[in-house]
């Protein structure tokens, strides 16, 4: 298992994750993702400043078309002003009558890019329920009973707790077996100069090995079923 802590709007642990999806799809590799919240909004006490997503979208979709990013299209008042009923509702997810980790993941994947894909309003309850409805792991009703009860907002709350910790640096940071634990793997990066004052982010160099080299480390399923090493 993975377990990855990230912000459900942050375009580097985005990346991250579309990268290590696709290195498994690729390979046919079972891959089993624990997300954990690093609500940004949070640690800063704001929304996320867009001025500052913009920029690295731009950047990020330039050097990785994969991806299929766009900047936001939807009227400005549609904005996500913030992500934690997302990161709620993939918590929330993780229940095994909504799903568990695999509805989780699926869920988690399917709000990123229906924010830098397609624009969609994640901070509104109904537009998160409407995108689980397409996940086919994910049972929709039950998500939707447990986000009535609060489901998941403990959660997001106890793991920004943990995050506040010297082990977790940053959104994403992705921990696997042997010790492996890296905040934006592959990635080597700066800020041309303070954003506030008109810098804007540059990647110098994006290695995508990290993800084999990480699957490479995760058990395989044997015949049965079983997970075999």
């Amino acid at each position: 298992m993975v377990t990855v802590w990230s912000d459900v709007g942050c375009p580097w642990a985005t990346l991250a994750l579309h990268t290590l999806h696709a290195a498994a799809d690729r390979r046919g590799a079972p891959l089993l993702i624990d997300h954990r919240a690093f609500p940004l909004e949070l640690f800063n006490r704001q929304p996320t400043p867009k001025h500052i997503v913009d920029p690295e979208i731009v950047m990020l979709a330039a050097h990785r078309p994969q991806l299929g990013w766009r900047l936001w299209r939807g009227p400005d008042w549609t904005y996500p002003v913030t992500t934690l009923p997302a990161m709620e509702a993939v918590q929330a997810a993780k229940a095994p009558e909504v799903g568990g980790l695999r509805a989780s993941d699926e869920l988690d994947m399917a709000l990123r890019r229906a924010f830098f894909v397609d624009s969609a309003c994640i901070s509104v309850h109904s537009v998160i329920l409407d995108i689980a409805e397409k996940c086919d792991s994910v049972d929709a009703d039950a998500l939707a009973a447990a986000l009535a009860q609060g489901g998941g907002r403990a959660d997001v709350y106890d793991q920004w707790r943990i995050a506040q910790g010297p082990e977790i640096k940053g959104s994403g940071h992705v921990f696997g077996p042997g010790g492996y634990a890296v905040h934006n793997p592959g990635v080597t990066y700066q800020w041309t100069g303070d954003p506030d004052e008109g810098g804007f982010p540059r990647v110098d160099a994006y290695d995508l090995a990290w993800a084999d080299e990480l699957l490479d480390t995760l058990p395989t399923a044997a015949p049965d079923g079983t997970a075999e090493r």
